[in-house]
């Protein structure tokens, strides 16, 4: 059930750029990455954008909340300089402008889906319309799984209301730990992944996982050895923070 690059550039450039950047993108593909995780999350107006904190703060200096702010304001914003001054003033991108890099790269795409709480439903079907409009094209030729990106969320609702809104992208369903009814989570979401912790799983769960018939995806392994020994239990792919480390061709 894994149609998909097995290693994969988290948030774009991992330790080495600012993460859900297209300068962070950039720093990926100049590594040779062709797969990308990314988070994406919605403006005070509606707009998805790449984003992992609700609050500003961390990647984004100041106080105030994404949930509260214009995607015009956002792309006003430094979210380079925290990882250093030669990334300074890099902005707050869309998700319509990362998409665009991607597709023009040749670059698979693990689109997390990432709600400003409150907003769990309606992150979801807005990322997956806009995600809809962006690939009507592909769809519309009846596209291959590995031609399309894969929507992740730890948010049920946010998935759910993707796979309401546009039940052609595929979904993966994310979990730090994974629940006794772990497998009823991912048949309601039509799921074709779930997406874990490596820390926290163990074989017989991989085993499972694997033998339900669903792809299993790891985050955030950063270690070669602890990357050689998941892959040993079946777990199909993973993203990664050193790409220094663990390249693209790593899995071969």
């Amino acid at each position: 059930m894994w149609f998909y690059p097995k290693i994969v550039a988290h948030r774009g450039g991992g330790t080495l750029a600012p993460e859900n950047t297209l300068a962070g993108m950039r720093c990926g593909l100049a590594h040779g990455f062709r797969a990308v995780e990314f988070d994406v999350m919605l403006s005070a107006d509606n707009i998805p954008v790449l984003m992992h904190d609700p609050q500003f703060g961390r990647t984004v200096p100041g106080h105030g909340q994404v949930a509260m702010t214009t995607a015009a304001e956002l792309a006003g914003m430094d979210a380079g300089s925290w990882r250093g001054p030669e990334f300074a003033g890099e902005p707050v991108p869309k998700y319509e402008q990362v998409v665009a890099f991607c597709k023009e790269n040749g670059i698979w795409m693990n689109v997390e889906i990432k709600p400003s709480p409150g907003f769990e439903a309606i992150t979801g079907a807005v990322v997956a319309e806009t995600t809809r409009k962006l690939f009507a094209q592909e769809l519309a030729a009846g596209a291959a799984p590995s031609e399309l990106p894969l929507f992740s969320s730890f948010s049920f609702d946010a998935l759910a209301a993707a796979q309401d809104t546009a039940p052609d992208i595929p979904r993966g369903f994310l979990l730090d730990i994974l629940p006794p009814d772990w497998l009823d989570k991912l048949r309601s979401l039509d799921a074709v992944a779930l997406h874990t912790n490596h820390k926290k799983l163990t074989p017989d769960q991989a085993r499972a996982i694997k033998e339900a018939g669903y792809g299993l995806f790891c985050y955030t392994v950063n270690e070669p050895e602890r990357a050689r020994e998941i892959l040993t239990w079946g777990v199909d792919a993973f993203c990664t923070d050193r790409l220094d480390l663990i390249g693209p061709d790593f899995a071969a």
